[in-house]
């Protein structure tokens, strides 16, 4: 057996280690995703797909001022020539620069549905029509004119710009995001004619720093307008090192209503905030009255937007109910900026404001030149067939005799001495040969002249034509000798470079329609943090809980012994007064504590709604204990197996529905919680054993197990297992002087002065109780 069959390798097999096989194929994906998918290009600003598209949609000569053509063809097209991915893909880029609200200055006219700011998705490609707008058509302008390389497209029948010529910063102006392997991009939109001002001066101060470039751009300029209130000094360290953020507000104003009513009404809204979206926040904002100041929330949306608010009361602040709803809903978002993109389209780089302009306008200038080389060649070749043309009009005769006589004029044309014994002396016209003069000079005609001549129709062999010819001549070797100083001359370059941009920013600039600034900037105005009782008026309530956990909120205080309706098999199980200022404490056997404002309690016209959808309680956790929160106040927390300890009441309060854990049960429940109100702690046991020791030997935490508060013995269970025998029932704290007290039935309080006979160390057995103590071992 020889070795080929021993390892299964052929002769051609080639191995290499796991490591470096997966290593080299995922960084091929890895550059294949940054350089042709993720990171835009710093100099046109588009990545592959988008300067497809447009390229494509040159190819069919959809032009700003021609027909629109169904998206479904555009996209097709831009799938088999240019982009072979999924069409779906390629139309929804394609649709995303068409909408206006994302995109700062459309480079696609979309006809039909292609979605809007409600966040609802385009129609099919199939029933949208498109073509080319104004700024895409700048984008495009010399792209025949060898201004750009072309490269192969994916299977070598076609060629594509590799980048756009780009007669504005479309990467500033539209900006663009991405998410490439290992790193990303987040670029917002600009003003384009603020842009252009910024290009101008650094074209005139190449030196310029950072900090200058922001009296020209003081910040992005979102389609959607809305208010940047990011302090200055971040916005320009943000521009300087490419990393950063910016705070985004809506706009909004105080419409008056007459007789002292108001509402607030929302005119524009953040970048990316999708408007039926941001409805929805607001009404749950309402519904959980986060914000108990806001009442309602409409949208009488049309073309514009307008959302409008409606106070809880018209003594209510509008700056503080704004400040509270930029808190806690995306009326004031966070748009990141990172500007990491392809430099020279190969390179990725987080690049600074200056950088990023200085790349557009180095591309600029590469494409100046390019095409002044491109119209050189063309107006050497135009001379040269001008020449030819003016040699055959001065001899005219021999032309024709040529054509009309000789096999092979072509040949003979090239062969023939068109010298000056050829020239008819009586000529008027003032030739101007570049032939250096001499005695009889010899001139031929080159193929290019004589192909030229042959095509020449007779309508041409008119005295006009033969002037026209000459002056156009002439025009040409002025416009020459300007193109051959312009290449000569940086200066001469970076002006016309610069008279290009101002003829761009005339076209697209803040006199134009929709090249006004839309995002304004004010100074952010910190929310302060306002009590409840401060927004809410302060009005008495009786809160009921039953056993099931519906609760409500009674208006005023009602007798605490009344009867009151519950559903079938229901009962009370708490009930007491408080005011609607009141934050509502909820502990449940899972050893958590949930907070719930009194105000946002149902009112008590019925039976109330569960506790358990206003706080994130599981279904199988029983509620201890519901009691109004006391600042400054101390809470005693136990479990079932006789841990715990004293807790600050500011400590247990939750932000969130999800509450805060604060006795940890990993094997137990939580079983009671009291307001410490007293120098020392009486604990009962289930099986009758009541010990007494000092407050002082509990220890005070945050969070955790506790210590052990009573001793119970372990006997073994049915199954073998040790159980507890007995368990904590209840704790309570008092007062030594006054002695401990408990209730009686009937509503009658009884009180033992002297606890010294049960008075112990803590973690002790304890003794039986005194005599006439509840049976049902409980204080309460």
């Amino acid at each position: 057996m020889n070795d080929e069959t021993e390892t299964g390798l052929g002769p051609n097999d080639v191995t290499e280690s796991l490591r470096r096989a997966i290593g080299d194929r995922y960084l091929t994906y890895a550059l294949s995703t940054i350089m042709h998918r993720a990171l835009p290009d710093a100099r046109d600003g588009l990545k592959p797909v988008h300067r497809r598209i447009l390229y494509a949609m040159s190819r069919l000569r959809l032009s700003p001022t021609g027909g629109f053509l169904k998206s479904a063809k555009i996209s097709g097209d831009t799938m088999g020539d240019f982009h072979p991915h999924g069409d779906a893909a390629i139309y929804d880029a394609m649709a995303r620069l068409a909408q206006d609200f994302n995109v700062r200055y459309p480079l696609v006219d979309g006809q039909g549905n292609f979605g809007n700011i409600d966040g609802d998705n385009p129609a099919a490609s199939r029933y949208t029509e498109a073509r080319m707008t104004a700024a895409a058509e700048a984008l495009l302008e010399g792209l025949s004119e060898d201004s750009v390389d072309f490269r192969d497209n994916y299977d070598g029948r076609l060629t594509e710009p590799a980048v756009l010529p780009a007669t504005f910063p479309n990467l500033l102006a539209n900006g663009s995001s991405g998410i490439a392997v290992g790193m990303a991009t987040n670029i917002p939109p600009h003003n384009l004619h603020e842009l252009i001002d910024a290009c101008l001066h650094l074209i005139k101060t190449p030196d310029a720093r950072d900090d200058t470039l922001l009296n020209y751009i003081p910040g992005p300029d979102f389609p959607t307008g809305g208010v940047i209130v990011e302090p200055p000094a971040n916005i320009a360290e943000a521009y300087r090192t490419g990393r950063g953020s910016f705070r985004l507000r809506a706009k909004w104003e105080v419409e008056d209503l007459g007789r002292g009513q108001w509402q607030i009404v929302v005119t524009e809204i953040p970048y990316q905030v999708q408007k039926s979206k941001l409805i929805e926040k607001l009404a749950e904002v309402i519904q959980l009255k986060k914000v108990p100041l806001l009442a309602d929330v409409r949208d009488e949306s049309a073309e514009d937007i307008r959302v409008v608010l409606e106070p809880r009361a018209k003594t209510v602040d509008p700056e503080v109910m704004m400040g509270m709803l930029f808190r806690n809903s995306d009326l004031e978002t966070r748009f990141s900026l990172n500007m990491n993109v392809l430099i020279d389209g190969l390179t990725p780089k987080v690049c600074s404001l200056k950088e990023v302009l200085r790349a557009f306008l180095d591309h600029r200038r590469d494409v100046l030149i390019r095409r002044s080389k491109y119209r050189l060649e063309k107006i050497d070749h135009r001379l040269e067939v001008l020449e030819g043309f003016i040699i055959a009009f001065l001899n005219l005769d021999r032309v024709i005799d040529i054509i009309r006589y000789d096999d092979d004029p072509k040949k003979a044309l090239m062969v023939e001495d068109w010298g000056r014994d050829h020239i008819r002396a009586t000529s008027e016209v003032d030739y101007r040969s570049p032939i250096v003069p001499g005695a009889d000079p010899e001139i031929s005609l080159t193929e290019v002249q004589a192909e030229a001549i042959l095509n020449m129709r007779l309508r041409s062999l008119r005295r006009l034509e033969e002037l026209e010819l000459i002056a156009e001549r002439d025009a040409l070797m002025e416009e020459r000798a300007g193109i051959e100083d312009l290449l000569e001359s940086d200066d001469l370059q970076w002006s016309r470079i610069a008279e290009q941009l101002r003829e761009t920013r005339k076209v697209f600039g803040r006199d134009s329609a929709g090249g006004a600034r839309r995002t304004q900037f004010a100074e952010a105005t910190e929310v302060v943090d306002v009590p409840l009782e401060a927004m809410i008026e302060r009005e008495p309530i009786t809160v009921v809980c039953s056993q099931m956990g519906w609760v409500r909120a009674m208006t005023g205080h009602i007798d605490l012994t009344r009867e009151l309706k519950f559903k079938d098999g229901d009962g009370p199980r708490f009930i007491f007064h408080a005011e609607t200022t009141d934050k509502l404490l909820v502990f449940g056997a899972n050893g958590r504590f949930y907070t719930v404002g009194a105000a946002n309690l149902p009112g008590g016209r019925g039976m109330g709604e569960p506790l358990r959808l206003m706080i994130d309680l599981p279904n199988d956790v029983e509620i201890i204990d519901f009691l109004i929160h006391k600042p400054g106040e101390k809470l005693l927390v136990a479990s079932a197996e006789g841990n715990g300890f004293i807790v600050p009441e500011e400590e247990v309060l939750a932000q969130t529905r999800t509450g805060k854990q604060v006795l940890n049960v990993k094997d137990t429940v939580a079983k009671v919680c009291r307001r410490v109100a007293g120098d020392h702690v009486a604990v009962v046991s289930e099986n009758a054993k009541l010990l007494v020791f000092e407050v002082g030997e509990l220890p005070e935490m945050g969070r955790g197990k506790g210590v052990r508060i009573q001793k119970y013995k372990k006997a073994a269970g049915r199954q073998g297992m040790l159980e507890l025998d007995g368990g904590l029932s209840d704790i309570t704290t008092f007062a030594w002087e006054d002695g401990l007290s408990w209730q009686m039935g009937g509503g009658k309080t009884r009180t033992e002065p002297d606890m010294t006979e049960w008075k112990g160390a803590r973690a002790g057995v304890g003794k039986r109780p005194p005599h006439g103590f509840p049976k049902n071992n409980r204080f309460i």
